[in-house]
Order: C-alpha cells, then structure tokens, then sequence
C-alpha cells in the first residue's frame, strides 16, 4: 500500500504528432494509444487527437497523466542454468530519491553501501579487448565486494552493461553472496514490460531479445531494477535525472553512525558516446565532485578523455599539436562535422580543468594498479579529503592495504592523538588489522583507553551476536529485559566478571576504591553527557581538587581533574576482557598477544567463555552461540596450555613460579587457581602442575605465598 501511495507510473494522455505521423511523440503507435479517463473515474471518455499546435512540443509533465505503479515485485529470469531472481519497480522519473532511497533500504532490506560505483558508458553493443574485459570485471566486483559497495549501471543488456553483467554472472558462477547491482532503466525501452505489470508479484522473464525490436531486454545478472516511466516508449532519459538525484541522495548518507563521512561516489567510464562526456563534465561540477575512472583502451569517448588527460598540464590546457589531433580524433569517432567537434573539445577541455579528479586505467603500463585500486585511491585522492577522512573511508570499506599503501605515507605527520578516534572506530567495527596497523602507527593504548571510552565500546550495538545484555540483566536480577536503551556501566560489567568467573572472583569494576572513584566523577550522569575523556561535567566542580578516597585504611589523595585518573594501568587486559565478553574472537586473540601476563589471560578467557557458553545452554538463546563460545573457550585453554609447555621445557623453576604467582590484576588469583576454575583438565594434567601439586602435596614448596591453593585443588581432587 505504502508502495502504491508513493510511486506513480505515467501514460501519455494526448497525441502530439511527431515526425512518423503513425506515432505519437510519446513514441506510441497512434493506433495503440492509451484511452483515458476524463474527470470521473466511471466514465470511459473516448481518445480525441487534438489539433496541436505547430510549435507546441511534447513534455512529460504536460502530456502524461499519473496513476499508482502497477509493476512491482521480483522477476525471475528465463534460460541458462538457475533461475537468477531480482527485485524491481516502476516508477515516474520525477519520484523522490528520499523515498526511492527508504524503498531500497527499508523494503528491499538492502545495507546503506560504503560506496557506490555508478558505471557509464556506450548503449551500443561493442567488444572490448579480452583481456581488458577480465581486468576490468575482476576489477569492478573486488572493488564491490571488499568495500560492500552498490554497483548502478542502466539496467539493460546492451553496450557497456552487458560487460557489467558478464562480469555480475562470471562471479556468481563461482562464489556465494550477490553482489548488489542496481539497474535504473526508463520503462519505455523494456522489451516484453507488459509481462511486469502486478502489484507485488513474481514474474517470469524472457531475456531473449527480439533481433528486429528496438527495445532492449534486462540483464539477468543484477539484482534490482528502478524503472524510470515518464510516459514515453522506445526512448531513453527518463532514467538520466532520476539517477542522478538518487546517487547525490545515496552520497548525502552517512556510511554508519560513527563515521562523518557520507557515501562517497565513483564514477565509472567505459567506451562511451558523446554524452559520456557531458556525464563526466556534469559529475566533476558536482558539489562535492565525483571522481572519474576511465578506461583507456575502450574506445570512443573514453580514448578521447584518456588522450587530453596524458597530453593535457596540470591547469588542464593543451598544445596547439594536441588540440588539433584531438579535434581530428572527435570528427573521425562520432563521424562530426569540425563545429559539432569544436562543442565536444570544449567539453573535454572543460573537463581537463579537473585533471586531478580524473584518474585514467591503463591496462599494462609500468606500475600500473589493477582498476580496483584505481577506483577506490580515486576516490581518497580525488576529494581532496583529510587524512583522517581517508583513514575513516579505508575503515568503512575494511581495507588495510589502502590505509597502509596510500594513507600511512612516508612523510605524514599525524597531529597527537588524532588516530584515537579512528582506534575507536576500528574496535567498535571489529576490525582487527586496523586495530594493528594503528598501534604500529603510534596510538598508545594506555592514553587512549579511558573509561567513558571503554564503557562506550561495551554499548556499541554493531559487532556478533553476544549474550552481554542478558547475563547484565540477571545479575542485576531484572524481570523481564532490560530497556533497549540501557547503558551498561562498568560497575555492570564487574558484576558480569565475577558472576561468570565464580564466586572466588572479585572484579576491580566492583570494588570499593573503584566505585567511588565512578562515582565521584561521573555522579548520577551516565558518561554520554560528559566530554571526551569524562573529566568535565556539565555543571562545574568545586575548587577544591584533592577528594579523599578511603582504600585499605589509608587515606588517599586523588586529582578528580586528572585524566589518568580515568585511564587503566593494563589496557590491553581490560579491552580483552571487553572482546571476550562481546564474543569478538580474533580480537580478543589480538588483545591477548599484547600486553602483560598472557598466561593469566588466556585461562580468565577460557574460563569467561565457558560459563557465557553454559548460560546461554541455560536460556531461550539460540544453539549456535553455544557451540561458538564453547570453540572459543577451548582455543583459549589451548593457548594457556601451550604457553606452560613452552615454559615448563624452557625452565621448569620459573614455569612453576609463573603458577603461584598472586596476580595482583586478576583478583590476586594465581594461574593455577585459574585453572582450576576454568575447569581446564589438561593444564593441571601437565607434567609442570603435577610436579606442583606434589611438592605442595608433601609440603615442600617454598615459591609463593598462596595458601588457600592446597585446600581448593584438594577439594577439586576429591570433588
């Protein structure tokens, strides 16, 4: 209904003769033209031809009536091996990108796109040189699938589309998942388009084009369609304002909630007619400008741009020799007369103005990247973004390589703590390899982990699936969930540890020191209110610096306006933490190699794991999480193990030392304490703990003060 309310089709409601005097100028055959209705919707008015003026011109908006669509749905593509399937609409080439845009997103269920490659290029049919035509296919769709970008192109199995498709068809063929490639083509050149009226149906198409037709068939290889209708037949644009408005809408979004940046927009040349370069034009006088990629050695329009952008001076002007064998180059390729050549120079010329935002791929050439590469450094160069934008564009697409080849360049100096931000954006999006790269390039995780900052990534609803909410909702004993926005406070998530680690456990989250400290600083406010670093409230504090805090009967004192007062001796301990308990493996793994005490680690997330993985065997949750937690809990424990072996045949003295050590940061426990708890048989089974637990067993231990170990791993025995 929704559907039926917003988007309209159009039909021409008045013959405008034209130069075929058997066609209306809508394109129609007079004989076919469509009654319509005249006020009331019972009456059936019979069609007049009416006398038009000599001068008058047919216009959409004048001539055409519109009426709710009445083609929406999926198509299923007839012939080849499976039946490939795509959604599609159509709709009147003066609708709303906003509301196109919340169609794609909201009921066709599709991801806001990281980047949107919009191609362009000939309608005719023309052959590319083979290996051109693999670079640039393999090129187009790694481009798509690593950034999760939208592919737009015009939808119809012709010219530089049908190599779109041959592309889209050669990577579904041998891999899983679609890559979305959306086709904006004007209804009035569909071939068999009457077989797509419905209203939310499923219908067969034939993708065999009829030789004498001037109508064209769709690609089967995209995924959607937007048919763009203004009430003509056999003719193209309607289609060209419509795309243009829904891409400027697309690049308006923000690529996610964290990231400033909107979607950027490559354009995407290949062969192409005069038009082409009136596409280009347009695309580099855009605010912002959309880069350009051309394909050199494609022909036509894109040789053209190709030969200006390599003669041409960085102000875009060009020699006497250069002009007048591009003017010849013109003639020759659109078969112009020298005035019609002189208009498309001028354009070429126009565009050379923005040399910079033209970036040609030249299959073959010396150091040359592949057309991918070419695509996206297009668009981290040609914006003339800031480095920090660039490094948010590379972390949106999850491209390391890009962040390390064309942002962290020899030369660049980062201004301090300007990576801390892009650090937090990497850990919130789960991306590991930038996690590293940036503590390569200098963050010092010690500044950079405060606790607003920690507690912020513990409410970040991006990342897996976990069992977080849940296990805070029964330690705080809530009946019923938690309200969706809920902000887990670190004092949370010391109840979560403890819960999970056992009742030995005391978190530092829970005890008193840190409590007052929270509390002190943050008051009743939750942290979203407070500033960066959470030292500054919204009312001022008082004068008086000093607060004294009571710990273990001493009196101390502590500066409230100091920011390490908010920050964490061991980051990396309280971030793996964070990774375990929000189920993100590979970076909890990372965590646990950098820092201190990796022993302790790994047994504090073998034993975290284990007991998410037997409350979620507890509760309504699905059975997947289960087994999930349950591998992650046994490569942990595998790690710890490997780690004593590795000790125990460097030194066994020390390998026993680094079991009793109390271990100040985990609840003075000690790793075989943790072990025990974790419940991991094969690290107390190990030569080294055996020899221990003798020793002990006969009293003669003299390493380490932990007493409570010989009663707890008795217990265990005997249990």
């Amino acid at each position: 209904v929704w559907i039926q309310k917003t988007f309209q089709k159009r039909v021409c409601i008045q013959i405008i003769p034209s130069k075929d005097p058997s066609r209306c100028s809508c394109g129609q055959l007079v004989t076919q033209h469509s009654t319509i209705t005249a006020g009331s919707k019972e009456e059936e008015a019979p069609l007049v031809q009416l006398e038009a003026q000599p001068a008058e011109r047919w216009s959409a908006l004048k001539h055409t009536q519109t009426s709710p669509t009445d083609a929406y749905g999926v198509i299923e593509f007839q012939g080849g091996g499976h039946v490939n399937k795509a959604m599609y609409i159509r709709v009147s080439y003066d609708s709303k990108p906003d509301s196109l845009l919340h169609l794609m997103v909201k009921d066709w269920q599709l991801e806001l796109p990281t980047l949107l490659i919009s191609v362009h290029g000939g309608l005719q049919n023309f052959d590319l040189p083979p290996k051109l035509k693999q670079v640039f296919g393999k090129g187009l769709i790694k481009a798509a699938v690593t950034t999760g970008a939208w592919i737009f192109t015009g939808g119809v199995s012709t010219g530089v589309i049908r190599h779109v498709g041959d592309a889209l068809k050669d990577h579904s063929s041998k891999s899983r998942g679609k890559v979305c490639a959306i086709g904006i083509a004007p209804w009035g050149i569909i071939e068999n388009k009457e077989d797509l009226i419905g209203r939310d149906v499923t219908r067969p198409y034939q993708t065999m084009s009829n030789p004498l037709s001037k109508l064209s068939v769709l690609n089967s290889s995209h995924s959607h369609f937007i048919l763009a209708d203004n009430g003509t037949t056999g003719k193209y644009g309607a289609e060209v304002r419509l795309r243009r408005q829904l891409e400027k809408h697309i690049s308006l979004q923000k690529i996610n909630t964290r990231l400033g940046q909107g979607v950027p927009v490559v354009c995407l040349i290949l062969e192409g007619g005069p038009n082409i370069i009136s596409i280009v034009m347009e695309s580099l006088k855009e605010e912002p400008p959309v880069p350009v990629v051309v394909c050199d050695g494609s022909g036509r329009a894109s040789d053209i741009l190709s030969f200006a952008h390599r003669y041409c001076e960085e102000d875009g002007l060009v020699s006497e020799s250069v002009r007048d064998q591009l003017m010849v180059t013109i003639q020759k390729t659109f078969n112009y007369s020298r005035s019609q050549a002189q208009q498309i120079y001028l354009m070429v010329m126009e565009c050379m103005k923005k040399k910079a935002l033209i970036t040609v791929f030249r299959m073959g050439s010396e150091g040359q990247q592949d057309i991918e590469m070419s695509i996206l450094t297009a668009l981290l160069k040609g914006t003339n973004a800031s480095a920090s934008d660039q490094l948010s564009l590379a972390l949106a697409w999850n491209r390391v390589d890009i962040a390390h080849s064309q942002i962290f360049v020899c030369g660049h100096h980062w201004p301090v703590n300007s990576l801390e931000q892009a650090m937090m954006d990497a850990l919130v999006m789960d991306r590991v390899d930038f996690v590293k790269l940036l503590i390569e390039n200098g963050v010092n995780m010690h500044h950079f982990l405060t606790i607003p900052r920690l507690e912020e990534l513990y409410n970040t609803k991006l990342g897996p699936a976990n069992t977080l909410h849940f296990v805070v909702r029964d330690v705080k004993k809530v009946s019923g969930n938690l309200p969706p926005d809920y902000q887990i406070t670190l004092i949370d998530i010391g109840l979560v540890v403890e819960f999970l680690m056992g009742g030995a456990y005391r978190c530092k989250y829970t005890r008193k020191c840190f409590r007052m400290l929270y509390n002190n600083l943050y008051g009743l406010k939750r942290p979203k209110a407070l500033k960066l670093l959470g030292m500054e409230d919204d009312e001022p504090r008082t004068k008086g610096k000093g607060k004294m805090i009571k710990k273990k009967e001493e009196e101390v004192d502590i500066d409230l306006d100091d920011p390490e007062v908010s920050r964490f001796q061991y980051p990396f301990h309280e971030l793996m933490v964070w990774a375990v308990l929000m189920k993100r493996q590979k970076m909890a793994l990372f965590l646990w190699q950098r820092g201190e005490e990796a022993m302790a680690k790994a047994l504090v997330a073998c034993k975290l794991y284990k007991a998410m993985a037997h409350e979620s065997s507890q509760s309504e949750l699905v059975d997947d999480i289960y087994q999930d937690l349950e591998n992650n809990s046994k490569e942990f424990g595998q790690l710890a193990y490997e780690l004593l072996d590795q000790s125990y045949k460097h030194d066994e003295q020390v390998a026993m030392k680094l079991l009793t050590y109390e271990l100040k940061n985990w609840s003075n426990s000690t790793c075989l304490k943790l072990a025990v708890a974790a419940k991991h048989r094969d690290f107390i089974a190990h030569t080294c703990s055996q020899m221990l637990l003798t020793d002990m067993w006969m009293g003669c231990l003299r390493m380490g003060k932990s007493n409570s170990l010989k009663v707890e791993v008795y217990e265990q025995r005997q249990g």
